[in-house]
């Protein structure tokens, strides 16, 4: 899941949490830039149509709730086959782990945290939903202090007797009795949960505990909580008083919802802060003195009688002793069925334990094969108690072809002993279509990457480009650094990576160097200086920028320069001037030498080259003593000497 694109909108991050029904996953919604946590329903959930209905339940029930003590809902949908759940994301920790941390905490970190949970859970019941979930694990403590509530996964529409359909749906530790025994709850059966978690609080550990979950049930459904105090003296007897009230056995004994609750958790604030409260020592603690001695009888005549031995065991003590017997046996029978009741109780707790621990029904952990071959996932996956049914091909682009994807269900994921486990095998990565990215600006490009199902790969340096603007792209190259050209096919979650365009390369001819230099260097290039040349046309001035090299690549070939490229500029030396020699009246085998080896091209008549002994030059055009470019054609004319 992990850098999966949900909708088009939701870009996984990484993995936060795991639970019994949903991963929850941190990303960022491109839409709005912001931060989320997204539940995602567990695959092998997403057949069952309860399951699936729960978790939309969730959404809806959360929705219905704005109160800054609840997490926000803000989106769910479908993607593919994947149902999932946009909520507001909270950095910090939950309540179990600073139990965790710290073991128990003070009264007045009990009561502060549970004034947080308290506002949020009325404001649930108000909107007439009952949590049915609540336990440490679904109170968020975030790093800025806000406290939430969240997952309302199992959550339902409060009526006067809510059906569960399973009486031991949710958390056994914070389960009430009536949902134990009956499978109903109400808001009050939330209360009671609210009291464990204070007890838990203040205590450091759970009230009742045991080696199997019906051994937890069976006392939540028999057995009173028991004062916190007893485990922790510290602990005022207000606060005693209110955990002993929301856990009461009966229901009708608790406070009716969580308004009634909070507004005594603020009359308890109030009466420790004002000393009140009491801690509960053992020579503080309130007892229950016994009836008090009947006053002496007095007589008609005044005088104070001495009331005899017969006198105070007649008839009547007497009745009342066979009473004490009767009711003593009484008690003895129910003590020896309670004792059977108790031994076929633990007898089927043996057998439920075992049969869940280490018999038939025992839950194995399901390996990890990702990666692995059919074959060698095979052999593991049957070595650890499982069978494996079909194979199902999928597209992964974090697996080869031909190599194990994943499993249904997930790896990790505790199932009875052979359970049918479906390898999904990787087809490798699916094969996408690339959007037209030529042209278009950065942002544009890297968003229609992404919406497309790729990365956006590392984009090299920016290349000069006469034809596309500066900042849009060149061009889209693929993980091998080929173009990939717009419409054509590429495999998912690859990079595409983004040449984009530094705009035009400065024209930098005829600029006086210092100039040209610091116009190259502002545009990303560096500079380096060739050989200078002459300019015989005039138009370049010494000094001046008379042409720039082009790029070349490994090849040779020439290419397009890119930011930080090494560009080599020519400087003009000027026009390369010679002056016309003075070779009037010369021989011309002498004087054409001469004009040659003054770096100029003598014009004549051909003819004198046949008897080059019998002329001698007449004149020169231009004259002798004129300045012209080195390479200039001079006319020379001829005589005979004859």
């Amino acid at each position: 899941m992990v850098g999966r694109l949900l909708d088009g909108r939701y870009q996984v991050r990484a993995r936060i949490a795991r639970g019994g029904m949903a991963t929850v996953y941190l990303a960022t919604d491109l839409r709005l830039e912001r931060r989320v946590a997204i539940k995602v329903m567990h695959g092998h959930l997403a057949d069952d149509a309860a399951f699936r209905d729960r978790f939309i339940q969730e959404a809806r029930s959360a929705a219905r709730l704005a109160h800054p003590n609840v997490v926000n809902v803000f989106d769910q949908g479908q993607d593919s086959d994947m149902a999932y759940l946009v909520m507001e994301y909270l950095q910090g920790i939950t309540l179990r782990d600073l139990l965790k941390e710290y073991g128990k905490l003070t009264p007045e970190q009990t009561m502060d945290i549970m004034e947080a949970v308290l506002a949020g859970l009325a404001a649930a019941h108000k909107a007439g939903i009952v949590h049915r979930d609540l336990k440490p694990e679904n109170v968020l403590l975030a790093d800025d202090g806000r406290i939430k509530i969240g997952d309302f996964g199992l959550a339902r529409a409060a009526t006067a007797n809510t059906a569960t359909g399973q009486a031991l749906l949710g958390t056994i530790a914070y389960l009430s009795p009536e949902l134990v025994t009956r499978g109903i709850a109400d808001t009050r059966s939330d209360i009671y949960a609210v009291g464990i978690m204070m007890y838990e609080m203040l205590v450091g550990e759970q009230p009742f505990k045991g080696d199997q979950p019906v051994q937890i049930a069976y006392q939540h459904a028999n057995d009173q909580v028991p004062a916190p105090s007893a485990q922790n003296p510290a602990v005022p007897i207000a606060l005693d008083e209110l955990v002993l009230w929301a856990t009461a056995r009966d229901p009708e004994h608790r406070p009716r919802d969580a308004r009634a609750m909070l507004d005594q958790l603020f009359e308890t604030q109030n009466l420790i802060r004002e000393g009140l409260g009491g801690v509960s020592t053992a020579t503080q603690r309130t007892m229950v003195m016994p009836a008090a001695t009947p006053a002496p009888a007095v007589h008609e005549s005044g005088e104070t009688q001495v009331l005899t031995r017969a006198r105070r065991t007649g008839p009547v003590a007497l009745e009342t002793a066979t009473k004490l017997s009767a009711a003593s046996q009484r008690r003895r029978r129910r003590g020896f069925w309670m004792l059977g009741f108790v031994l076929v109780l633990l007898a089927a707790a043996g057998g439920t334990g075992w049969y869940f621990g280490s018999g038939p029904g025992a839950a194995v952990t399901i390996p990890s094969v990702a990666g692995k071959s059919i074959e060698d996932a095979t052999a593991q996956l049957e070595a650890a108690g499982f069978t494996v049914g079909e194979r199902v091909d999928v597209f992964d682009w974090k697996t080869a072809a031909g190599l194990v994807s994943s499993t249904d269900p997930d790896a990790g994921s505790a199932v009875v002993r052979d359970t049918p486990i479906t390898l999904e095998v990787s087809k490798g990565a699916e094969s996408l279509t690339v959007p037209g990215l030529a042209g278009l600006p950065a942002v544009d490009a890297r968003i229609a990457i992404t919406d497309a199902g790729f990365e956006v790969g590392e984009e090299p340096a920016a290349e000069f480009s006469g034809d596309v603007p500066k900042g849009n792209v060149v061009r889209a190259l693929g993980a091998d650094g080929a173009v990939l050209a717009d419409g054509a096919t590429y495999p998912e979650r690859q990079p595409i990576s983004l040449v984009l365009s530094a705009g035009p390369v400065p024209d930098v001819f005829n600029l006086p160097v210092a100039q040209a230099e610091q116009a190259l260097k502002d545009a990303g290039l560096q500079v380096t200086r060739g050989e200078a040349a002459f300019d015989n046309t005039g138009e370049v001035p010494a000094d001046n920028v008379l042409k720039v090299d082009p790029v070349l690549d490994a090849n040779g070939a020439e290419r397009a320069p890119v930011v930080g490229d090494v560009v080599t500029i020519h400087l003009s030396k000027g026009r390369d001037l010679v002056t016309v020699p003075d070779v009037v009246g010369a021989p011309w085998t002498s004087a054409k030498q001469t004009l040659i080896d003054a770096g100029l091209v003598p014009d004549y008549n051909a003819n004198a080259d046949t008897l080059p002994g019998l002329f001698e030059v007449a004149g020169v055009e231009p004259g002798s003593g004129t300045q012209v470019v080195r390479g200039a054609t001079v006319t020379v004319l001829l005589t005979a000497t004859l």
